[in-house]
């Protein structure tokens, strides 16, 4: 494993790091004027409409709903997050020194990083998306947001019988936790009786959890005979918030991601150990920006989501 240039800014300029949002940030509409404004960006478009036809339309005109459904909203968040990525590269002719990407994000990551084809990212995202939704059965699962202690969080799940675990670590003081409905709801009452808040959370499936393991496995091939380029800069991996950039383990931290907890804290803080300077969230919404600030408080954090943003860009 390499370690990216951490020289001082005045010879190496900004040290960037890009980040690619998941699931929950997606909107009618979303990278619709990049395409307008930037070739970059349409080919991109045109790539997604190639690989998964009928996908680009329900982007640009809904319904809301169906573009909601996990396997249709995680290929289009890919493609809406590289398309800005790409017009914003085209245009201002910089490039990251690392990348980070939320859950789904990671495969938009690896993209930007030159590790995994547009195309292979689609198809991957889409089945990835389709067996999730697969895998545990409506009603069975659940998932709830926990404002407290991580430490807390991650003792009463142990403690508590069945399937829960903790499965982002969004924020120092915002756990999500996922798995069987009536273990989550025994946890979230604990948890309550502890004095944190817990906020249950309106989703298709119990994510990031042991009830994903059916999707794992059955998902595990498609990565394995995936084909991996050279990374052009290193990704932080979701499973481990390590560098990663041997191509030789990325199936392996992608199979590992689906049934592993998302840790983003650590992962904002690997980042900033590196010496990164600036966040630039690529892709609808500003959630990772959000969650960047109460990570760093002090961090800079750009959002690059539509075409004004990549025309009044300025470091």
């Amino acid at each position: 494993m390499t370690t990216p240039n951490t020289e001082s800014p005045s010879t190496q300029g900004p040290r960037i790091a890009a980040l690619f949002p998941g699931q929950g940030s997606h909107a009618v509409g979303m990278g619709v004027d990049l395409t307008q404004h930037f070739p970059h960006a349409e080919e991109v478009y045109a790539t997604k409409e190639a690989t998964l036809p009928g996908l680009r339309e329900l982007v640009e005109v809904g319904p809301f709903d169906e573009l909601t459904l996990t396997a249709n909203q995680q290929p289009a968040l890919v493609a809406a997050s590289v398309a800005a990525y790409r017009a914003w590269q085209a245009h201002t002719g910089l490039t990251p020194m690392v990348a980070a990407g939320h859950s789904l994000g990671e495969y938009s990551a690896l993209v930007a990083a030159g590790v995994l084809p547009l195309e292979d990212a689609l198809r991957l995202t889409r089945r990835r998306g389709e067996l999730m939704q697969q895998a545990v059965p409506e009603g069975v699962g659940a998932m709830s947001a926990v404002m407290g202690d991580p430490a807390v969080v991650i003792q009463v799940c142990q403690d508590t019988a069945g399937i829960v675990q903790p499965a982002n670590f969004n924020a120092p003081t915002q756990t999500v936790i996922s798995g069987e409905k009536a273990a989550v709801e025994t946890a979230s009452a604990a948890l309550k009786a502890r004095g944190l808040k817990v906020i249950p959370l309106k989703v298709s499936a119990p994510f990031h959890c042991q009830l994903m393991q059916p999707a794992a496995e059955g998902l595990v091939g498609d990565l394995q005979a995936t084909t991996y380029g050279p990374y052009a800069f290193p990704v932080v991996a979701n499973v481990t918030a390590e560098l990663s950039d041997d191509p030789k383990h990325t199936a392996d931290l992608l199979d590992r991601q689906i049934t592993g907890s998302v840790r983003w804290v650590e992962t904002i803080q690997t980042l900033a150990g590196l010496g990164v300077d600036t966040f630039i969230e690529f892709g609808p919404g500003t959630v990772l920006t959000g969650l960047l600030k109460r990570i760093l408080p002090e961090a800079r954090a750009i959002n690059v989501g539509t075409a004004q943003h990549i025309k009044e860009f300025e470091l």
